[in-house]
This record gives structure tokens, C-alpha cells and sequence, in this order.
């Protein structure tokens, strides 16, 4: 008398071949994945550092002064100081030098980001 055996469902080896596939996509789509993180918040900081440097220069152009002091709260990203009246909030977790100047570079910085330093017109100065 011959037993039936069931031909249905998965092998061991059937299986540990596909979790082997899934963790190398998972190995490549993660650092992938970071690197949009960090592009993301390195164009965010130099869209933040060009709205900074374009209310600094407005506030210098209307008040006849060489720089513009700023005040900066990190955990809400509302600005103060001389630029509150041109620029209200950018993102959170930043650090700003004080003040911009006319002809200067100022420099922010963000945890995952990284520190960068902007030209008097907000564009990266490399």
C-alpha cells in the first residue's frame, strides 16, 4: 500500500532562499533610503538658509544696517530678533549664527544634517 503524500506548500530550502532575497533588498533599499533622508534635509536647511538671508537683506535694505541679528528657537522654529518681522518659522533642530551680515557667511547646522555655511545670499559658500 503506497501512503499519499501531500506535494503541497513550501520546502525548507524554498523558504530560506526567498528570506536570503529579502534581506539583500532590504540591504541595498536601506542605505538608499538614507540618502534620501539626508538629501532631503540638506535641501531643506539651504531652502531655510536662503529665506534667512533674504529677510536679512530686506531688513538691512529698509534699515540702512550691515547686519541683521537673529534669535533662533530650535525646538518650534520660530525666528526673533531682527528677522521676525520678515521670516516667522523655518524647521526645527537648527543651530544659526548670529548675526548676517551684508558681505558674510553664516552658518547652520542640524544634527542628521550636518553644519553648512551660506553666502550673505543664502547660497552655500563651499
Amino acid at each position: 500500500m503506497h501512503k499519499k503524500t501531500s506535494k503541497r506548500g513550501f520546502t525548507l530550502v524554498e523558504i530560506m532562499i526567498v528570506v536570503v532575497i529579502i534581506g539583500l533588498l532590504a540591504a541595498m533599499a536601506i542605505p538608499a533610503f538614507q540618502r534620501v533622508r539626508l538629501n532631503s534635509r540638506q535641501s531643506a536647511m539651504d531652502n531655510d538658509a536662503r529665506q534667512l538671508a533674504s529677510a536679512a537683506q530686506q531688513y538691512m535694505l529698509e534699515n540702512s544696517a550691515t547686519s541683521a541679528d537673529i534669535t533662533y528657537n530650535s525646538t518650534s522654529g520660530t525666528i526673533g530678533g531682527d528677522l521676525s518681522v520678515y521670516v516667522k518659522q523655518i524647521g526645527t533642530d537648527y543651530t544659526v549664527t548670529s548675526p548676517i551680515t551684508v558681505d558674510g557667511t553664516f552658518q547652520v547646522s542640524h544634527p542628521q544634517a550636518g553644519t553648512q555655511t551660506y553666502n550673505a545670499l543664502g547660497q552655500r559658500a563651499n
